[in-house]
């Protein structure tokens, strides 16, 4: 099991930037896939962006060329958001898929909040 602690959320104003992080509890790296998805009030969770253990990297069409995912070496994965619009806010949850024993670890989550 891989235990998996987002943060970096918060209040932002429309335009502007924040930076997400998942620090898991085992190493990531090589075996896991490594997402963030979000969910807003009243929506389903959907797929913000995805990393696959090869580096494959792969976005939602709402946030391809303003947001980032990226990890560091073991065990952080970040997403770096840009001209963060309204739409974006929701509760953003960083994701852990091993596909040998297709287990899925979630994060709590942590709250994204666009707004003037």
């Amino acid at each position: 099991q891989v235990q998996l602690v987002e943060s970096g959320g918060g209040l932002v104003q429309p335009g502007g930037s924040l930076r997400l992080s998942c620090r898991a509890s085992v190493s990531v790296l090589g075996i896991h896939a490594m997402g963030w998805y979000r969910q807003a009030p009243g929506k389903e969770r959907e797929l913000v962006a995805r990393m696959a253990s090869g580096g494959r990297i792969s976005y939602a069409d709402s946030v391809a060329g303003r947001f980032t995912i990226s990890r560091d070496a073991r065990y952080t994965v970040y997403l770096q958001m840009n001209a963060l619009k309204p739409e974006d806010t929701a509760v953003y949850y960083c994701n852990a898929f091993n596909p040998y024993t297709g287990r899925d670890d979630w994060g709590q989550g942590t709250q994204v909040t666009v707004s003037s």
